[in-house]
């Protein structure tokens, strides 16, 4: 070979020219394979939360479903998670247990992530059963191959089937528990006062409830028959709201999911009953009292309203306290039973890429033998289980303390689909405080809840 030759032609401008536009194409062939390979990576770690785990992961045949959960802590999930694994080889369950004071900002911040981009969120989640206009956009629906809507409705009670059926008339949410509002009383308080049971109506109980309760000689209140009538000192205000708008037979939210009727004559009247419980002589309950919780903690408090899980607050805070809980006063007038629910079912995130086998674990959450199994790990840490979201199981939690009243109450209860439940309940507790405190009339506490909750929801149940 001529070396001679060959240094001419590298010296020829042709030739220098021709180099570097291979040496360019080169270099560009080099940064667009680089890129390849991170995007390549970016999407295998698709969906990856906290901890490094890829959600919904599949690898060599293997498949990982995240699970986040509220209540229960991983010893209670452990057993029934390994029971799914055994029963489907090669599929992984993580667990995680999710703070509830920031749960729902959260978990609708990762889905909409999700959604939007590669970042990461969790195959399967639980929503609350007031959610759904708000959380359905992110969702996907139940398979009619993993359970029928005919199944689901013989399965469950009815107010899961309202609860969790979308505008489209597909279901979005299995249960494994049932919960709902109830009236807890201080079996003490009502042992000297020769009272045996709670009354079954809403005349015989506001009776009750002024029997029960102390004034001092100022007139101010010392021990409360009942805690209604406020929104500041009572945990559970807005939805007790709520309870009473649906015994009075209103429809609070049309079929759009986005329009709240509130100020009507029912509503102003069932405002106003709810007030008078805390306004006036006839009172048995005040803005100035400690909370609701605090006055049931310290033996002053006769009767309150809130979910079964309260029990748990009751139990670790004042353990002296002998309690029990009974289903809600119903109107006479009413030829039917109303109760109010409020609970928890397993959703499945729309960007999972197993969506199938994820709904494959949620409904062998809700299998009988899995939720009899839950119920039991879960008294070992505290005094009761979730309550049964299977109609088949109410028997077992009729007669027993805490929850018989939620099997007795479970068939009859009902709620509505308000999507942004937070800003909703907000609105109604300004709407009750409004009315307290700074003597607003009723009418116009409504409409203005109406106004500001119908603003929101025309964003966020779209």
């Amino acid at each position: 070979m001529d070396i001679s030759r060959i240094t001419e032609a590298l010296q020829n401008p042709k030739t220098k020219k021709i180099l570097l536009i291979a040496a360019g194409s080169l270099g560009v062939i080099l940064i667009i394979l680089v890129i390849i390979a991170l995007v390549s990576s970016k999407s295998s770690n698709k969906n990856t939360p906290s901890g490094g785990t890829t959600t919904g992961s599949k690898n060599n045949g293997q498949i990982t479903i995240n699970y986040w959960g509220l209540w229960e802590p991983e010893g209670v999930m452990a057993g029934v998670i390994k029971d799914f694994e055994d029963a489907n080889p090669g599929v992984t369950v993580l667990y995680s247990q999710q703070r509830f004071s920031t749960y729902e900002s959260r978990i609708y911040t990762r889905l909409q992530q999700a959604y939007n981009s590669d970042e990461p969120a969790p195959d399967v989640f639980r929503i609350h059963n007031t959610w759904l206009p708000k959380f359905r956009k992110y969702l996907t629906p139940l398979p009619s191959t993993i359970m029928t809507k005919d199944e689901y409705a013989s399965t469950f009670y009815p107010t899961a089937v309202d609860d969790f059926t979308g505008k489209d008339g597909l279901i979005y949410a299995i249960p494994w528990e049932i919960d709902g509002l109830a009236v807890f009383y201080n079996k003490k308080i009502f042992e000297d006062a020769g009272i045996t049971e709670v009354p079954k109506d809403w005349d015989s109980f506001f009776e009750l409830a002024t029997k029960l309760t102390v004034k001092d000689s100022s007139g101010k209140i010392t021990q409360s028959g009942v805690a209604l009538g406020t929104s500041n000192n009572i945990r559970h205000a807005s939805e007790i709201l709520s309870f009473l708008f649906l015994q009075e037979g209103m429809q609070v939210i049309d079929s759009t999911k986005t329009t709240v009727t509130l100020n009507t004559a029912k509503g102003q009247k069932v405002l106003k009953q709810y007030t008078d419980f805390a306004m006036g002589d006839t009172a048995t309950w005040s803005s100035t009292l400690r909370s609701d919780l605090e006055m049931f903690f310290a033996g002053k408090l006769a009767m309150m309203i809130a979910p079964s899980w309260r029990a748990f607050d009751i139990i670790d805070a004042a353990p002296q306290i002998e309690f029990d809980i009974a289903p809600l006063p119903q109107l006479k007038a009413n030829d039917y039973e109303i109760y109010y629910s409020t609970y928890w079912g397993d959703a499945v995130n729309n960007t999972s890429p197993n969506k199938e086998m994820a709904w494959k674990f949620v409904k062998f959450l809700s299998e009988k033998e899995t939720e009899q199994k839950l119920y039991s790990a879960s008294s070992t840490i505290r005094a009761f289980g979730e309550p049964y979201s299977r109609v088949d199981l109410k028997d077992e939690m009729i007669g027993k303390p805490y929850v018989s009243a939620i099997a007795e109450m479970a068939p009859y209860m009902k709620s509505w689909q308000m999507g942004d439940e937070t800003y909703v309940k907000t609105a109604l507790a300004d709407a009750i405080t409004s009315v307290i405190e700074n003597g607003t009339d009723v009418s116009v506490a409504l409409k203005k809840a109406e106004s500001t909750i119908n603003s929101r929801l025309a964003q966020t149940n779209k």
